[in-house]
């Protein structure tokens, strides 16, 4: 069942992340996902060094992880796009 949901949590926080950032980005579903989920360990790694665990995954105190995730995967996204235009231009 994780691996369920990380897919699941890496495709929400993946399709959040292209909405939000300008432009179009050349991906199918597959990267989504994975931006999600590699979004999710920047962002939520973040998150455990300055506020530690969140306990559940629904307390009051995991949002700012989820909140991390998406940033995160913002991060990788821009960060994937600037690279592909350097090599490219």
């Amino acid at each position: 069942m994780h691996i369920i949901g990380w897919i699941v949590s890496g495709l929400i926080i993946g399709a959040i992340a292209r909405l939000l950032m300008p432009g179009k980005q050349q991906m199918g579903i597959l990267m989504t996902i994975v931006l999600g989920i590699v979004g999710a360990l920047v962002g939520g790694g973040i998150s455990y060094m300055i506020w530690g665990d969140p306990g559940e995954p629904f307390s009051a105190h995991a949002w700012p992880g989820y909140l991390l995730s998406l940033l995160g995967a913002i991060l990788v996204l821009w960060g994937v796009g600037y690279s592909g235009r350097k090599r490219l231009g």
